[in-house]
């Protein structure tokens, strides 16, 4: 009875280890989100047409959580609620001027050299008191308006936006959003770094089905890399490959993109189809997937670049 108990346990067992390889995906890197997106990789990037679901934020990251800040051009307006730098100090030399006025026409000593009696003088006071008010209000209320101008954006950064091509499947943009920490500028996204990222993708797809580690060290960054280098590790311990072909890009849009501290970063929303299988390496023999019909995956991918270098795939996120 015991040896009964085993064998059907061990059915069992081997069923659902079964059940399980065959709904698996066969997609390469289908293991969660990872990389770094900068200030923004706690952040979860927007909806856009191409991944109308929200994605998570990303899982496995060297980059340290960073608070949300406000930026630069946020951080210089004023409270709502809180006065003026400048306001306490306007108030109470408006209502001095204000005071020092009326007690003097109440004492009959007017004000400066202008004393003297009668409703003509105290009219005269009065406005002269007015005009000086309107002064000093408006020089105080010039100087912080002044530096609040002074913080703002360069005139050389604007909204990013997709105008579409007919070439690599980007569509329209998605909507801009406000940085989500530290100091940061929406960039424009051109045409030539549409193409750039479309590249990307396929090369990079390419470079790990034929597990070539010289190529990916070009197109990505080390802590990319590394994850990279770690799944195909593991594919080899288990005596197996994942062969990526034929990769299209079929639908791409602009998530955000912006900059910080000298870098660029891009988080582009990209649908795109490709031969993904695995493979027995000592026979090359499928272990699962489809050598003939191509699968379809929609991932945000993060590219990165300074002043010195070309766009590399710094994050991918499961859309």
């Amino acid at each position: 009875m015991i040896g009964t108990k085993y064998r059907n346990a061990g059915a069992i067992a081997m069923s659902l280890a079964v059940a399980v390889m065959v709904a698996s995906p066969a997609d390469a890197r289908r293991g969660g989100s990872f990389g770094s997106r900068g200030s923004r990789t706690a952040v979860a990037p927007p909806a856009t047409k191409t991944a109308p679901n929200q994605a998570p934020a990303v899982q496995r990251t060297t980059t340290q959580n960073q608070a949300p800040a406000q930026n630069s051009a946020a951080a210089a307006r004023p409270a709502p609620n809180s006065p003026n730098r400048f306001g306490g100090l306007a108030k109470g030399l408006i209502g001095g001027l204000i005071a020092g006025g009326l007690l003097g026409m109440l004492l009959g000593n007017g004000f400066g050299a202008l004393n003297g009696s009668g409703m003509l003088m105290a009219l005269l006071q009065i406005a002269l008191l007015a005009g000086l008010a309107w002064f000093a209000f408006k020089l105080f209320r010039r100087r912080p308006a002044m530096a609040a101008a002074g913080a703002m954006a360069p005139s050389g950064f604007t909204t990013n936006a997709f105008t579409g091509t007919s070439q690599g499947g980007f569509g329209g943009a998605a909507p801009p959003t406000a940085p989500a920490a530290s100091v940061s500028w929406e960039i424009a996204i051109t045409t030539s770094d549409q193409q750039s990222f479309e590249r990307l993708l396929t090369e990079v797809q390419d470079a790990f089905g034929r597990e070539d580690y010289a190529r990916l060290r070009a197109c990505t960054t080390p802590e990319i890399m590394s994850y990279l280098a770690e799944e195909m590790s593991q594919n080899a311990t288990r005596g197996q490959r994942n062969e990526v072909s034929r990769t299209e890009l079929l639908d791409a849009d602009v998530a955000e993109a912006w900059t910080e501290d000298g870098t660029d970063y891009a988080t582009i929303a990209m649908r795109y189809q490709s031969i993904d299988v695995m493979r027995d390496r000592n026979s090359g023999a499928v272990v699962k997937g489809d050598p003939d019909h191509p699968t379809t995956t929609t991932e945000l991918w993060t590219f990165v670049r300074d002043g010195r270098s070309d766009w590399r795939l710094s994050a991918i996120q499961e859309a």
